[in-house]
């Protein structure tokens, strides 16, 4: 991979993590955990979007919002398997009170 192409896949990586964390978590996640959720998620969508189907062509948007499904999808899984933190906090609280 050519030094141009490295700091594609890392512009790339980096706003799809910040996208990533803004949908999942409501915030980014830090330069350094943007760009690996981000580059993770280009990955992780790269393969399952194609087995799935989905071609959302071709070109830097759609590299963008490739990435960013799969890393929304990594950090889904991550909140799931870690326990979540609640997201009643999220909300202000309201889903998470009990009755």
């Amino acid at each position: 991979m050519s030094g141009e192409g490295l700091l594609i896949l890392l512009l790339v990586g980096v706003i799809a993590g910040w996208l990533a964390g803004v949908l999942v978590q409501g915030g980014g996640l830090g330069l350094i955990g943007d760009m690996i959720i981000g580059v993770a998620g280009a990955f992780i969508g790269g393969l399952l979007l194609p087995r799935l189907g989905v071609h959302l062509g071709s070109g830097m948007v759609a590299s963008i919002a490739n990435a960013t499904i799969g890393a929304v999808l990594l950090l889904f899984i991550i909140r799931l398997v870690s326990g979540g933190g609640g997201w009643g906090r999220r909300f202000g609280g309201f889903f998470g009170r009990r009755w």
